[in-house]
């Protein structure tokens, strides 16, 4: 007779083989007899551990489940609260979604949905900066250089200017204390209308330091009467270029709270990704779009989006773009199409390098402009200790546990503390992560096997 041997058994037979322990309690929890020949090392989330039963206890009948409870009819997909787009479609609760009274998508701020989470006490005082990768105790001493004419003086605080109390509230949400050198200078540039060639390191910051002044600007501007040319046809207001769509994503995210409940709508569109789905968010009405060049000049060619009424241009990581062979389309964007010419448009350029074709890229793109250079915020030798360790191969998973049970127990209180671990192998890495789930730690991998759908 063939015996197959389950996932939790080879896990826990790898867990013993590389533990290795001698102990009974260690024995007891692995369901194993020691070798004599093997290391008696017992790791600490193993120590003093009571004898586990193999087999898991069963469930206790709660009597028969209510004729409401759908949990378990067809397995998951059933089960749990749903939170999509059929909010809101028929009963009381209607939030957007085609249930609402005025007979299609209300865009109504008071409908959106919130970003945040259930999170809505904004007036808490912030005692730390929530973006902690950076070391913002040295913003003193982080170089500053500007030139242009009539360079607006940067700010200390968001309370110096005038960013609208929709957004100051949305600030305030995001834990954000004080600005960060390349907003301190960006933001006033931006506000008063000037073009802006900036240089900062990545994580500095930037897009807050060209959405705040986008948004800001859409929720205080008269905007004029949008022409129409078809109902499949969207002229956004601002456009925000970036290399990748991992990039692009993050800025989508970023932008979605900073626009909460401002009226502004926000859009992202990248390739690698059905477009179906990004059209019908297109046809739901678009203020702020963040595109990829390669899927936006998709849009242009299709007639699906048209840049004539464009106010803002900001191009982010833009010396990655040229690396990646994007300049024809961004010339082809900015320049061959209906998008309004420098001078009629703000214009924010953000590199973290300001080679020659970024130069090229400036004089073309944008007209009278700031150039502002940020120097880099902390160093990997000042914010990073790095410390190596002789470790055998049948201890590592043991010595890994170690140091994720030291990392839970000294984490800071209400913050869950993380972990990247890299491996060899993606099939290593599959059987990394379930031996981390079996063992009390969520884990998942990434590796070139893996779905890249986006949901």
């Amino acid at each position: 007779m063939n015996t197959r041997t389950s996932w939790a058994d080879l896990a826990a037979n790898s867990a013993a083989d590389n533990v290795g322990s001698g102990s009974s309690a260690n024995n007891g929890a692995a369901g194993l007899t020691p070798s004599p020949n093997r290391s008696t090392y017992i790791p600490p989330h193993l120590r003093n551990r009571p004898p586990v039963s193999a087999e898991p206890p069963a469930p206790a009948y709660s009597g028969p489940a209510s004729t409401n409870d759908r949990s378990g009819f067809g397995g998951s997909r059933w089960s749990g609260t749903r939170n999509d787009y059929r909010v809101g479609y028929g009963g009381s609760g209607r939030v957007g979604g085609w249930g609402g009274r005025t007979g299609g998508w209300d865009r109504g701020k008071d409908r959106e949905v919130n970003p945040f989470g259930d999170d809505d006490d904004t007036e808490q005082a912030f005692n730390e900066q929530e973006n902690s990768g950076i070391n913002f105790d040295a913003y003193e001493d982080i170089p500053v250089e500007t030139s242009g004419d009539n360079v607006p003086p940067p700010v200390n605080t968001f309370a110096e200017i005038d960013l609208g109390e929709a957004l100051n509230l949305n600030i305030r949400r995001c834990k954000y204390v004080k600005p960060t050198p390349v907003q301190r200078y960006a933001i006033p540039i931006s506000l008063v209308g000037r073009d802006l060639m900036a240089c900062a390191q990545t994580g500095s910051g930037k897009t807050a330091a060209f959405c705040f002044p986008i948004i800001s600007g859409i929720m205080t501007s008269q905007i004029p009467q949008r022409p129409y040319r078809g109902a499949r046809t969207v002229y956004p207001l601002a456009l925000i270029l970036s290399p990748t769509r991992e990039l692009s994503m993050q800025i989508h995210d970023e932008a979605k709270k900073f626009s909460y409940q401002t009226g502004v709508k926000v859009v992202v569109a990248y390739g690698g990704a059905p477009i179906n789905q990004q059209l019908r968010e297109l046809e739901r009405g678009v203020d702020i779009l963040v595109a990829t060049p390669g899927r936006l000049v998709d849009l242009l060619e299709r007639a699906r989006v048209s840049l004539q009424m464009i106010r803002y241009l900001a191009l982010d990581e833009a010396d990655r773009m040229l690396d990646m062979g994007f300049e024809p389309q961004i010339r082809k964007i900015v320049e061959q199409m209906d998008m309004p010419p420098p001078g009629e448009r703000q214009t924010m350029l953000f590199s973290a390098t300001f080679p020659k074709e970024i130069q090229r890229l400036a004089s073309d793109f944008l007209a009278n402009y700031v150039f502002l250079a940020v120097g880099r915020v902390g160093s990997s030798t000042d914010l990073i200790v790095q410390r190596v360790e002789f470790v055998q191969e049948a201890d590592k998973r043991s010595h890994l546990m170690d140091l994720l049970h030291a990392q839970r127990a000294n984490g800071v209180q209400g913050k869950q503390a993380l972990t990247l671990v890299f491996v060899e192998t993606k099939k290593g890495a599959d059987a990394l992560e379930h031996w981390l789930c079996i063992n009390g730690f969520p884990a998942t991998t990434i590796h070139g096997d893996r779905s890249q759908q986006v949901y």
